[in-house]
């Protein structure tokens, strides 16, 4: 397949991206290189998804007075 390459770049048909939700491009030896990108799991949105069970009412409010301080 041959693409020609305008002012604003290349296209590359969707058929050859399928599946793939990122891409890495990089420049090879000569060649241009286009893979599916690594993409690392945020563990920031798996916080709160598993809560556990305290006897405490206002852990929510004061969390930071029973991580730091001796209570």
């Amino acid at each position: 397949m041959k693409a020609i390459v305008k002012k604003e770049g290349l296209v590359i048909p969707k058929k050859f991206l399928k599946g793939i939700k990122e891409a890495d491009i990089k420049w090879e030896n000569g060649k241009i290189v286009i893979e599916p990108a690594i993409v690392e799991k945020d563990i920031i949105f798996d916080l709160g998804k598993h809560p556990g069970y305290s006897e405490i009412n206002d852990i929510s409010i004061k969390h930071d007075k029973y991580l730091y301080e001796d209570v």
